[in-house]
């Protein structure tokens, strides 16, 4: 999803990837909170949470939902909260997580080279376009024949005998 323009997980989400409580996660990043600056990880505030909510379901039933509002990462912060947890599954999700952000790279690359390839091609045709309707505009008036008003002279020999 992305908040304030960035493009962020949710605790909760980032929680169970890790294979840890979401609370879990929360406490070792407050615990090591220097590691994580505004443009790693943020509290959404109670207008982005509800219409987060609205969005999605986030409240469990029977326990009321939560009790704060969530926190956010980015991918930087997604991987540096791997480092701060320090089990196993959290490094082997950091490293799942790193391969997957170099994918969604390399398809972003690809989807604006092609993006401007096809710009390119599109402004080329266009102009040839404009060239084509100029050259039939030009052909046409070679075409068309002119109109004299009145009989034509006849070119040549003119024999009177007849």
């Amino acid at each position: 999803m992305i908040v304030r323009g960035e493009k962020v997980i949710l605790d909760s989400d980032l929680a169970e990837l890790y294979g840890v409580e979401t609370r879990r996660l929360n406490e070792q990043v407050r615990r090591n909170i220097n590691k994580f600056p505004e443009d790693f990880m943020f509290q959404l505030t109670s207008h982005e949470f509800s219409d987060l909510k609205s969005q999605i379901a986030t409240s469990r039933s029977g326990w009321g939902g939560r009790r704060k509002l969530p926190l956010v990462y980015t991918e930087h912060g997604a991987l540096q909260a791997a480092n701060v947890l320090n089990s196993e599954l959290a490094n082997r999700m950091s490293v799942f997580i790193i391969r997957a952000f170099v994918r969604l790279r390399e398809m972003v690359l690809t989807n604006e080279t092609l993006s401007r390839k096809f710009s390119e091609l599109e402004k080329r045709v266009s102009d040839h376009d404009e060239i084509l309707m100029e050259l039939i505009v030009e052909i046409r008036k070679l075409i068309e024949t002119p109109k004299t008003k009145g009989k034509k002279r006849a070119i040549g020999f003119i024999n009177y005998d007849d």
